[in-house]
């Protein structure tokens, strides 16, 4: 019997919620039910279960780029203020410390800065959609930084030099939230200020891909950028800069998109 090929894998960029939102009581009480519902969907959109996931969490920042290199990576359970059970959350997913070496061996062949970390865990970016998009936790992940100059040109190149382990059936997730400004949400006069900065980022993804690069390189030109992403703490929209460059020449799509305590939160994949 001939063995079915492997398909490539696409690329997604998607939200991670507040904090352990998913896993906890919050008022109203489906804040959280339809982004809920598109995280557990994911993984049957894929063409294949991967044989390894590469999440760029927004919650680690670094000089340079950095990969988790633990075989049994723990959990930081970087948020604070919620109830104590949240803290006891598990996702007991294996490392990978040889794909983390080849992952830091891709990104210095682009010229760029980077390391294996093996004293950094799975941080809440990292598995708290997890938890929902892997609930089997069975397979191997690895987490990759930012850099904490959020410069987009930089973290595109970095994206670009992934673009190979999509050919080794190895799945790319940027987390963020492509909106992220702490004081707004909530706020009824945010809501059509994220939707125009919304239409602005889907536009930019779902442009052909040089246009699309060079779009998101100057994302703090979109309709109120910095009211959806405060100046100097954009990290939530900068996976997407990675998930860019790593769809190489896949094309972008809206995936999903909804109000969230009245501002607009979308997510895109790249196939």
């Amino acid at each position: 019997m001939t063995q079915q090929k492997v398909k490539r894998q696409p690329v997604w960029f998607i939200p991670h919620g507040g904090g352990p939102c998913f896993f906890m009581d919050w008022q109203p009480a489906d804040t959280w039910t339809a982004m809920g519902h598109f995280l557990k969907n994911v993984a049957q959109s894929l063409p294949q279960q991967p044989s390894a996931i590469v999440v760029v969490s927004a919650h680690w920042l670094g000089p340079q780029f950095r990969v988790t290199g633990q075989a049994q990576p723990e959990l930081i359970y970087d948020y604070y203020g919620f109830p104590a059970h949240t803290y006891e959350l598990t996702y007991p997913a294996p490392g990978q410390p040889q794909l983390a070496e080849h992952v830091v061996q891709l990104i210095q062949a682009q010229g760029l800065e980077a390391e294996v970390d093996t004293g950094y865990g799975f941080d809440h970016g990292l598995f708290i959609p997890m938890k929902l998009m892997f609930p089997q936790a069975d397979i191997p992940v690895v987490q990759l930084s930012l850099r904490q100059d959020l410069d987009p040109a930089a973290h595109i190149q970095m994206g670009r030099a992934l673009q190979s382990l999509r050919d080794e059936n190895i799945l790319i997730i940027g987390s963020g939230m492509s909106f992220h400004n702490m004081r707004a949400y909530g706020d009824s006069r945010f809501s059509e200020i994220s939707d125009e900065f919304d239409a602005w980022l889907t536009q930019a993804a779902e442009s052909a891909p040089a246009q699309r690069d060079q779009q998101l390189q100057q994302w703090a030109q979109a309709p109120h950028a910095y009211l959806c992403h405060p100046q100097g703490a954009e990290e939530h929209l900068i996976p997407l800069m990675v998930i860019a460059g790593a769809a190489g020449e896949s094309l972008g799509q809206k995936v999903y998109s909804e109000h969230v305590m009245k501002t607009r939160i979308s997510a895109f994949s790249f196939d």
